[in-house]
């Protein structure tokens, strides 16, 4: 079998650290990592693999030794400079910003919904947005069994999804100390505001939601809203989704098709208080379902509550899969 040689840019950050956790566990067939990070970040020691990994500063010869794989979490200006680079010399990258999601042809892949997708790549793939890739797995499922129509999507995004500043401003309680992420106080509050407000009066991140579903399931013309909100919740993003079908459907068989999707976890006893946490989806790449219930003001709708580790199966986990299922 062959044995691959990966990068792991932006590694110093917070989804670059769970890149190093989620390959620790793989244990994918690969005889050498390196990593980098910027000019400022390079230098760090990483224990990784038990063993101590200096980072390297990152510039436009880091992939001159040649690379199998490189996942990227670096930011979008990075991405856009570097990915091109690395895939010039014969790497695939898998990017986790938000650059090359909508390149047309730049394939956007949740490995449980599009892995085929991937197959067609010049270099580069993206890692959808967080909150849209736990959302595929349930919509995937019932897309292919009751044909969508509509979706409406309502978010809590806990505060790691703004990296370790959007942590800062949670633990750092008293209002008195300067912000380093949010427009307002996190602590104690909900904003429904996350990335910039457009002309149109949905954030980036709103459209972002809307557009990357789209091209994940092969809809360019599907319905579909979304108000996201951040929530004062360390880590792991909620998500109410409304969806309306074109077929009918038995609520029981529904439920099933859910339980059948590959790492789907239906959570779903309200008369035991049981349903999707995100104190409990932390540390797991599945996604959890609950709270499944027929939406009567429409002729055939649910309502969903899904939950997942946004910095894991929304971002590390998700990008290491992608290589796992090439790789295999």
């Amino acid at each position: 079998m062959k044995e691959y040689r990966i990068a792991i840019v932006g590694a110093t950050g917070l989804v670059g650290r769970t890149f190093l956790k989620v390959l620790e566990e793989k244990k994918l067939p690969v005889k050498e990592y390196v990593l980098f990070a910027s000019k400022r970040s390079a230098g760090q020691t990483l224990k990784f693999m038990e063993k101590d990994y200096i980072v390297q500063e990152l510039t436009e010869h880091s992939f001159d030794e040649g690379f199998d794989f490189a996942l990227f979490s670096a930011g979008g200006s990075t991405s856009k400079k570097f990915a091109p680079i690395a895939a010039e010399n014969g790497c695939i990258v898998v990017d986790n910003s938000s650059y090359w999601r909508m390149h047309d042809d730049v394939p956007l892949v949740v490995p449980e919904v599009n892995i085929e997708d991937a197959k067609n790549n010049h270099g580069i793939i993206a890692n959808p947005n967080c909150s849209t890739i736990q959302a595929m797995l349930p919509l995937k499922a019932l897309d292919d069994k009751y044909k969508i129509k509509r979706v409406v999507y309502s978010t809590y995004q806990a505060v790691s999804g703004a990296g370790r500043y959007g942590l800062e401003d949670l633990e750092n309680t008293d209002n008195s100390k300067p912000l380093k992420k949010f427009a307002h106080p996190i602590y104690n509050n909900c904003l429904p505001h996350i990335d910039d407000f457009t002309d149109s009066g949905y954030t980036k991140e709103e459209i972002k939601m809307i557009n990357e579903t789209r091209k994940i399931l092969h809809h360019p013309d599907l319905k579909i809203t979304a108000t996201t909100v951040r929530v004062p919740v360390s880590n792991s993003h909620s998500e109410a989704i409304n969806v309306e079908f074109e077929n009918d459907f038995e609520i029981d068989d529904l439920i099933k098709t859910l339980k059948d999707f590959p790492n789907i976890i239906v959570e779903d006893d309200p008369a035991n208080n049981v349903y999707p946490l995100a104190i409990n989806a932390t540390g797991h790449d599945e996604v959890f379902v609950g709270r499944i219930r027929r939406d009567n003001s429409v002729k055939s709708g649910v309502n969903l509550w899904v939950v997942a580790d946004n910095i894991r199966k929304g971002a590390a986990s998700n990008a290491v899969q992608i290589v796992e299922a090439l790789i295999s």
